[in-house]
């Protein structure tokens, strides 16, 4: 014990004795933001070091004074001028060990020559603003930087993403990019301006509204704050505006943890077509999921009756919430994992297989079985080892198949540019009798 007492003394003595540079945060409200102590440590400074909105909260500083223009090469300089000065203090916005200059500075001094001394970060004012805990926060930087992370947290449906904006990731871009990513889930997006100024502004917008925001210019020191929104029931407005069929993905409630795990729309409307649908038929939806592929049936054909199966108890819960949500009564809801149940239900017209759970060969040996004449099955496969399966099977039966292989990309925002980002390839494999040839549809 007496030893590590030592051990910590010999530290402290390093710490007091050797040259240091104070790294001071400082807010928008310049000197007043700063604790009686900490406003001594800067006006003692023989070479104080800022941007220049940072120095001009000093105006009567008594010390030389240093424009901060290019992190990089000032830190360097730094190195040869810190013996001709005393007492060296830095200026910066916030917290300098986030997202800040005090990353930089500790890769060009040792430890011991810093002292740092943070204000709140823009992210804590910001939190704060909006009246929510911001432990659990994803905090992205978009300083200068792709916002792949950001894309990366959307799809995954995190509750709330704090972003450092710059001029080209602004709160209208990032508005954009949600908006080209067409995931199902929404967010308030909260823009805040100027925190811990006069003219601090907090804003709270829709996406839709925050991208047709094209001529507005918010104030360079801002921060975007997403909210992921609890998931509400359609207005009438709301279902009466929406399209016939190929409804946006982000209508559709999802799985909170897996947001994306669901037949994309560009998916679903060739698995609509290729299922040739007609009135008053009989559908088994296989591997169900969130019931997308049922609901766009049901819509599309009302005096149909379609027999969603789910063998997870949450995904027949959204099911039966996507059903109410966009009001449609012709959808059963079966939690079981298939072939289970198959044999009991009435004879299906059509069936769309979208997951088998590992038993494709027994789920496939019962549609047939009870598949109507003139039936048609249509199976989405993301593996070429169940697309190998699926062609055995089909061979050894005797049906005819159609196969298709969709490779669909879809735009994506990233800043004032734009690029493709592929959705998973799917194989779609068409089965109908050889007794009677059915076109492509």
């Amino acid at each position: 014990m007496f030893k590590q007492l030592q051990n910590l003394n010999n530290i402290s003595n390093i710490y007091s004795n050797k040259f240091m540079i104070k790294v001071v945060g400082i807010g928008l409200n310049g000197k007043e933001s700063l604790a009686t102590k900490t406003k001594t440590i800067v006006e003692q400074a023989t070479l104080l070091i800022g941007s220049d909105r940072h120095l001009t909260y000093f105006p009567n500083h008594s010390g030389n004074k240093m424009v901060i223009k290019n992190f990089f090469e000032d830190i360097k300089n730094l190195q040869e001028i810190k013996n001709n000065h005393e007492y060296i203090v830095i200026l910066v916005s916030g917290d300098p060990l986030f997202f800040g200059l005090g990353r930089l500075l500790l890769e060009q001094f040792d430890i011991e020559e810093l002292e740092f001394y943070p204000h709140l970060s823009s992210i804590q004012l910001g939190f704060s603003r909006v009246k929510i805990p911001w432990h659990d926060a994803i905090i992205i930087s978009g300083h200068g930087r792709h916002l792949d992370e950001l894309i990366s947290s959307l799809r995954q449906g995190q509750e709330k993403i704090a972003i450092l904006t710059d001029s080209k990731n602004n709160p209208q871009a990032i508005a954009e990019l949600f908006l080209s990513l067409k995931i199902p889930i929404n967010y308030d997006i909260w823009v805040c301006e100027n925190l811990g100024d006069i003219d601090e502004k907090v804003n709270c917008f829709t996406p839709q509204i925050l991208a047709s925001l094209t001529n507005y210019q918010f104030s360079a020191l801002n921060i975007v704050i997403l909210l992921r929104k609890k998931d509400l029931n359609l207005s009438q407005k709301e279902l009466e505006n929406l399209p016939i069929f190929g409804v946006e993905d982000n209508y559709f409630l999802s799985f909170k943890d897996r947001p994306g795990l669901m037949t994309k729309k560009e998916v679903r409307m060739i698995i609509l077509g290729e299922l040739g649908l007609k009135s008053q038929q009989i559908i088994w939806d296989i591997g169900a999921g969130t019931g997308s592929v049922s609901i766009e049936i049901a819509r599309l054909c009302p005096n149909s009756q379609i027999y969603a199966i789910e063998k997870t108890a949450m995904g027949i819960n959204l099911i039966n919430k996507n059903s109410k949500r966009f009001k449609v009564n012709n959808i059963t809801s079966i939690q079981a994992q298939a072939p289970n149940k198959l044999q009991t239900l009435p004879n299906p017209n059509r069936i769309f297989l979208g997951g088998s759970g590992g038993n494709l060969i027994d789920i496939l040996d019962i549609c047939q079985d009870k598949l109507a004449k003139n039936g048609i099955i249509i199976i989405a496969l993301a593996t070429i080892e169940n697309l190998g399966i699926s062609l055995n099977w089909i061979k050894k039966n005797s049906w005819n198949y159609q196969l298709l292989n969709i490779n669909i990309s879809g735009s994506l925002s990233v800043g004032n540019l734009t690029r493709l980002a592929p959705l998973n390839p799917i194989f779609l494999v068409k089965i109908f009798k050889k007794n009677k040839k059915i076109p492509r549809t």
